[in-house]
């Protein structure tokens, strides 16, 4: 998809606050600082429209971004060492796991581990969840550009067993910094969207 416009929409936890116009959805998850949205923005060629920051948990919200006015990419807040009290950790958690079981129009989660380590507990629950929500489900190993390639298929290969992922499924390996792996991410996006369309 040759993006030509893409802008933020809004900032939501409550359902009643989501876009109304059931346009498909892609969910972005991961651990907090594993690059959502700069890989959001690396997507969408708009440098700085998902708002990036050294500091864990930065996204506290999910946040929807309209895409060619076609679609929405959804910014999900991350998961794990986040420095937010513990209240509005759960909060966070619980809005996000009623959106990922009951959102409708959500045809597709990306969901982003660091290629660099190992995936963590949180990662692992957060499958099961989009698993028990029946939400097909992307891997992407971001910050490849930070590894040797020579440690690339340990690397992936320490992430699919430690997912417990079959031999067959698909991780996409990317970096924001060079582009490595983002056409054909917008490949898998673009075959998903077209699928819902029917």
């Amino acid at each position: 998809m040759k993006v030509s416009d893409a802008r933020f929409v809004k900032s939501a936890l409550c359902p009643e606050d989501y876009p109304t116009d059931r346009r498909p959805e892609i969910a972005f998850g991961g651990r907090s600082n594993v690059g959502k949205s700069t890989l959001m923005n690396r997507l969408l060629g708009r440098k700085g429209l998902a708002k990036t920051s050294a500091t864990p948990g930065k996204t506290q919200t999910l946040n929807f971004f309209d895409v060619n006015q076609c679609l929405y990419f959804v910014d999900l807040p991350g998961y794990g060492y986040a420095r937010v009290p513990k209240r509005l950790k759960t909060e966070w958690n619980r809005f996000m796991t009623a959106y990922l079981r009951d959102r409708a129009p959500l045809c597709l989660a990306i969901q982003l581990v660091d290629a660099r380590h190992s995936p963590t507990e949180q990662d692992l629950d957060m499958l099961e969840l989009l698993d028990e929500a029946a939400v097909p489900t992307l891997i992407v190993a971001t910050k490849v550009d930070k590894i040797k390639r020579s440690q690339r298929t340990r690397n992936l290969g320490i992430i699919r067993s430690t997912l417990m992922l079959d031999e067959d499924a698909l991780i996409l390996s990317v970096s924001s910094v060079t582009g490595e792996g983002i056409r054909e991410l917008w490949n898998v996006i673009d075959d998903v969207v077209l699928k819902r369309r029917g």
